[in-house]
């Protein structure tokens, strides 16, 4: 497909649904000469007329007609793709896949779930638990959530909790059989 030729079918569609160059220039706030250069670069690549032109109307040949009636409606869901994608701007929205330790789990992916299910309504969030070091970009992850130590050296960190310690905890009975561990 050829760029420049397809940045000018918006300017055919608009004078084949206003009737005439100067209008088509009005209503795309450009100039007839222009409107009329880039009708003529689509008719040259197409090797085919699509307007019958006198100094007092423009009429669509049957080619013209065919063409208009294939790109009017592709050019309709281009403009309502972009419509979409500009107003969904700054919405969260869409599929956050997490990779995250197990003890990440409890400690700081539940919590932050709960957090945004209420602000976020159109956030699905899919967690996937592995302990151990993946490269999340290249098996389809948006983020991971590890403990300190376990991150690779490439990524980037941000805390998702406060400091915290843990302790161990025994049984004086296993410790009596086991030893205290070194």
């Amino acid at each position: 497909m050829d760029r420049d030729l397809l940045s000018h079918f918006p300017v055919v569609l608009a004078v084949a649904q206003r009737g005439g160059f100067a209008s088509a220039a009005a209503a795309l706030d450009m100039s007839p000469s222009a409107v009329s250069h880039a009708v003529k670069a689509v008719e040259e690549r197409l090797r085919q007329p699509l307007f019958v032109r006198t100094t007092r109307s423009v009429a669509l040949t049957e080619a013209g007609a065919g063409f208009i009636a294939s790109i009017g409606p592709a050019l309709a869901t281009i403009q309502e793709s972009v419509e979409r994608v500009r107003s969904a701007k700054g919405r969260v929205a869409g599929v956050l896949r997490l990779n995250a330790s197990r003890l990440a789990l409890p400690l700081a992916i539940t919590p932050a779930i709960v957090a945004m299910s209420g602000p976020y309504p159109d956030l699905t969030i899919e967690v996937t638990l592995d302990e151990g070091l993946v490269d999340i970009v290249a098996a389809g992850f948006d983020a991971g959530v590890r403990l300190g130590e376990m991150i690779a050296q490439d990524m980037v960190t941000v805390r998702l909790t406060g400091s915290f310690q843990a302790i161990m905890v025994a049984a004086p009975a296993y410790l009596a059989t086991h030893g205290v561990p070194g």
